[in-house]
């Protein structure tokens, strides 16, 4: 089982990147589906989930209004689109799979992580 995240790089403040995660070794259409991200110097903290259907999703207070999290569960993938980048978005971000059909913020609902891919935002 592996959760592979790409779409990461090196974007300047006000602008925009999709991140994306592939899932492999079985399908994930059934459980929710996190990102998290960890700053350097800092503890890991939720970003956004959305659960088995797509059809609700929840988002830290950083972030609402600004990322949208999608998912395609006919290609085993969830996206995170970010926009109007600020330079505190600055971070690894990690994909993870939960263990039920809803969401949770808390990182130990998650049974899979992905390997994390780093937003770089210059202001």
């Amino acid at each position: 089982v592996q959760l592979q995240a790409s779409g990461g790089g090196l974007v300047q403040a006000g602008g925009s990147l999709r991140l994306s995660c592939a899932a492999s070794g079985r399908s994930f259409s059934r459980v929710a589906m996190g990102w998290f991200r960890q700053a350097p110097g800092k503890e890991r903290e939720f970003v956004t989930a959305i659960n088995w259907s797509g059809d609700s999703a929840y988002y830290s207070d950083s972030v609402r209004g600004r990322f949208t999290i999608s998912r395609d569960n006919a290609k085993n993938t969830v996206y995170l689109q970010m926009n109007s980048l600020k330079a505190e978005d600055t971070a690894i971000y990690y994909c993870a799979a939960g263990s039920g059909l809803t969401y949770s913020r808390l990182s130990r609902y998650y049974d899979y992580w992905g390997q994390g891919t780093l937003v770089t935002v210059s202001s």
